[in-house]
């Protein structure tokens, strides 16, 4: 492949992620509101708030600093470029020599820390306790994520994405116990990351639940339209980063031609509606649970993470 059409397909991938993001959003809420019996918003309503955010002016505290300001502008770089990062539909990308799991990790990991600083910037409660829960997620997320890390690297002998979906391609791979239970740690991790539920709640404000939304509740206008599009390419990151590593079905190879790579696209799509809807009925069966249980169920991810490693490492005889 030509370094020009990598880098076209790079582009197509970076603008495909940006534009589907919102959506993907929209259909989860349409499917949780039509599995509860009501009508719900259109698809396209995140686009027509994004919008609507835009367009409103910005109000700052009186004691907010230049980091408070700034934290939605590299937050969402940070997570579009991860989101960027993961194969979706090709894996002959311009940044396919870069896009390593741990890179995506520390991406998200910059996010994650510059958001929770600016929680607190302000000096509100609400934004101390968003923020300290978050880095209480992120304590026992992490450590969940980088095992689920190295469960595929034993593997692959790789924690290169591009590397990982061609491995899981080529029919090598066999059904694996250690990988179902990789899969199940990482389905539990992204569910924290994205603050859904039982997690957190994103649709609502209460103050002795509320993670994510504490954080950002002093931001307004395009500040807060970037954290909430933000927010949205972070659930979509995810959902590719699973059908990336554990469902690569459909993805253009090396040698492929571009109508495969457009046949990527299309089996995508697709592989988002049927997580969007999965995710949906998920949340629609399942309460909430206490912020003091939520280390049990990151401490089940670890778990599993773990043993799924250990599987593989005995597996292999290394």
């Amino acid at each position: 492949m030509t370094p020009l059409l990598a880098t076209l397909y790079q582009i197509l991938q970076m603008l495909l992620v940006l534009a589907l993001a919102p959506l993907l959003t929209g259909w989860v809420r349409l499917v949780k509101a039509r599995l509860v019996g009501r009508r719900g918003p259109s698809m396209l309503q995140p686009y027509r708030d994004l919008l609507r955010l835009l367009r409103k002016e910005v109000v700052l505290a009186r004691n907010a600093s230049w980091l408070f300001r700034s934290v939605p502008y590299m937050m969402f770089t940070a997570i579009w470029l991860a989101a960027g990062l993961v194969p979706v539909f090709t894996t002959q990308l311009a940044l396919a020599p870069t896009a390593d799991l741990i890179a995506l990790i520390a991406l998200l990991g910059s996010a994650r820390f510059f958001l929770a600083l600016a929680g607190m910037d302000t000096g509100t409660s609400f934004g101390g306790i968003g923020s300290s829960r978050e880095m209480m997620i992120a304590a026992l997320a992490e450590p969940a994520m980088l095992m689920i890390v190295f469960s595929v690297a034993i593997l692959v002998r790789s924690t290169s994405l591009a590397e990982i979906a061609d491995f899981m391609l080529s029919g090598a791979v066999g059904l694996r116990i250690s990988l179902a239970l990789a899969l199940i740690a990482l389905v539990m991790v992204a569910i924290a990351e994205n603050a859904r539920i039982p997690i957190d709640n994103p649709a609502t404000h209460l103050e002795l639940t509320m993670v994510h939304e504490a954080m950002v509740l002093e931001y307004s206008g395009r500040h807060l339209a970037l954290v909430e599009a933000a927010s949205m390419l972070k659930m979509l990151l995810y959902m590719a980063l699973i059908a990336c590593v554990f469902a690569p079905w459909g993805m253009a190879t090396a040698g492929s031609g571009v109508a495969a790579a457009l046949g990527g696209m299309v089996v995508f799509v697709a592989k988002l509606a049927i997580g969007g809807t999965l995710l949906a009925l998920f949340e629609t069966s399942i309460a909430k649970m206490r912020v003091f249980r939520v280390g049990e169920f990151l401490g089940g991810a670890l778990l599993l993470s773990l043993l799924g490693a250990i599987f593989l490492y005995v597996s292999r005889g290394v």
